[in-house]
């Protein structure tokens, strides 16, 4: 639980700095690239606990 708190106090204040529109942009942005490598990660792990053969 710690680390969450250190990543959300991490991406809080990534963002203070900036305002206007830019913030408009990244924020949605910087969550859908989180989503991507949370689902790839996922499928990688998936992949190894069921035995798949990479090579």
């Amino acid at each position: 639980m710690r680390i969450f708190l250190l990543f959300k106090e991490l991406y809080v204040d990534a963002f203070k700095g900036i305002g206007g529109p830019a913030v408009a942009i990244l924020k949605p942005m910087s969550w859908l690239c989180f989503a991507c490598i949370s689902i790839v990660l996922y499928a990688f792990v998936y992949r190894v606990m069921t035995g798949f053969p990479f090579f």
